[in-house]
């Protein structure tokens, strides 16, 4: 039995590529793990930490993932052009940046939530729910300023996030506490 090297489905001899080509290899290795992540964000509906992945893979040396993920990063393109709301309120942001909020899609929310604040500066309802997202999101300096804030516009919310339960685990980091106390 002689030593040949594989053939592939198409009846062409290969090349082990870390043997003949460590560099090729490296390219390649980088180029499918960026694929399968994408994949991974794009099974889940993450159209927006797909895309980036995708234009990675799409730039690397192997020809038919390149190809594969060129298509998958214009699908997510047209879903998040179709998918993306068109807010054109404080109001209208605000209520999208809280359901996003609700549904724990902190750095949507806060998007949303930043553009309300733009159209209405004063919404003491839009800081609210800015110092809760920014919260969970562990940043308590942030959170305790938006928090602040909406207390000047208006005292009553002091008393809301001392009894909010989405305030709670909050309520235990001390600019919060002493903000609401």
């Amino acid at each position: 039995m002689s030593k040949s090297k594989p053939k592939s489905l198409t009846g062409k001899q290969e090349t082990p590529i870390s043997k003949s080509n460590p560099a090729k290899a490296g390219s390649s290795d980088t180029q499918l793990t960026a694929f399968d992540k994408a994949m991974k964000f794009f099974h889940k509906r993450d159209f927006q930490g797909a895309l980036p992945l995708f234009e990675d893979a799409s730039k690397g040396t192997d020809v038919s993932i390149a190809h594969t993920a060129q298509l998958h990063a214009r699908m997510c393109r047209q879903r998040l052009e179709r998918d993306s709301p068109q807010l054109k309120t404080s109001e209208d942001n605000y209520a999208y940046g809280l359901a996003l909020a609700n549904r724990r899609e902190l750095n949507g929310a806060e998007q949303y939530l930043q553009r309300a604040l733009q159209l209405a500066p004063r919404g003491d309802h839009i800081l609210y729910t800015l110092a809760l997202v920014k919260g969970l999101q562990g940043d308590i300096s942030s959170a305790a300023g938006f928090l602040s804030r909406a207390i000047d516009i208006q005292p009553a919310n002091r008393s809301t996030a001392r009894t909010d339960p989405d305030f709670h685990d909050l309520l235990h980091h001390q600019p919060i506490r002493d903000l609401v106390f």
